[in-house]
């Protein structure tokens, strides 16, 4: 039986991931932790090889420099944490984290971004509808790779990695960012909708007490983001347009209940 799908017109808001989720910007992260760490390991004799498995189970979905511990503690490689100043040639958490930023920054500049088109068509959409919308996303970059990419206007809320180090918000997969992207937005997560392509941000959406979790498997793996807390799985956020009548899998039937007693 094709998995249910919700039906978004019944929530009162959606928060979505930025990377992998809205924009293609995912990859753009993946080279440039890629050329990082294969650096870092060459010159410090690490192994095995820093591999995209990796930066699925080490780094994605977390702020950048929890990625970076996360990743090395995992080849028992402890460092100095240093400070979010550091230069990028700093041996120090910071500043391998600051080094890869440099990389994704001039990438981003380089060839500029667009939103996927699934995506573009899901928040115009949900915008038209008067549906509440803001992102979720652990980068500091959010902001830059939103407006590059056209689709500021669409979020009235953004709680981003800059935030989340002002405020104190722990890493995801811990709920604090779901739960202050919810609290900003004005809605209830158990009444909204959160979107997430990465293992560690479906945990922190399942924890921050969102009854949908929609996840968007561009590489985590189906099986990997059910576990950790997705309550459906697509692969194109197409799929979740209001009304979609070329799609028959996107039923209501998860939320059939909830208009009944609305």
């Amino acid at each position: 039986m094709p998995e249910s799908l919700p039906d978004l017109g019944l929530t009162e808001g959606v928060l979505f991931d930025l990377d992998g989720v809205l924009t293609p910007t995912a990859e753009v992260h993946m080279r440039a932790w890629q050329a990082v760490f294969d650096d870092v390991f060459a010159n410090w004799g690490i192994e095995p090889a820093y591999t995209d498995d990796d930066y699925f189970a080490y780094v994605d979905g977390k702020k950048r420099y929890d990625g970076v511990a996360s990743l090395l503690r995992s080849r028992n490689v402890e460092i100095a944490w240093g400070q979010v100043d550091d230069p990028p040639d700093a041996e120090t958490i910071c500043g391998i984290g600051n080094r890869k930023n440099a990389a994704f920054s001039v990438s981003l500049r380089r060839e500029g971004i667009s939103a996927y088109p699934g995506s573009l068509a899901l928040i115009e959409q949900l915008r038209d509808a008067g549906i509440r919308q803001g992102v979720v996303s652990s980068s500091k970059n959010a902001e830059e790779v939103l407006a590059t990419a056209g689709i500021r206007e669409f979020f009235t809320v953004v709680v981003d990695g800059t935030v989340a180090e002002r405020d104190g918000l722990a890493s995801k997969p811990a709920p604090d960012m779901f739960l202050a992207g919810a609290a900003a937005l004005g809605v209830d997560p158990a009444r909204s909708i959160a979107v997430e392509d990465a293992v560690s941000g479906a945990a922190s959406a399942a924890a921050a007490g969102f009854a949908t979790v929609v996840g968007v498997d561009r590489g985590a793996g189906a099986e990997a983001l059910r576990a950790a807390g997705a309550t459906c799985i697509v692969d194109d956020l197409a799929r979740l347009l209001l009304n979609s009548n070329d799609n028959p899998e996107t039923a209501c039937d998860v939320l059939s209940d909830r208009r009944e007693s609305k």
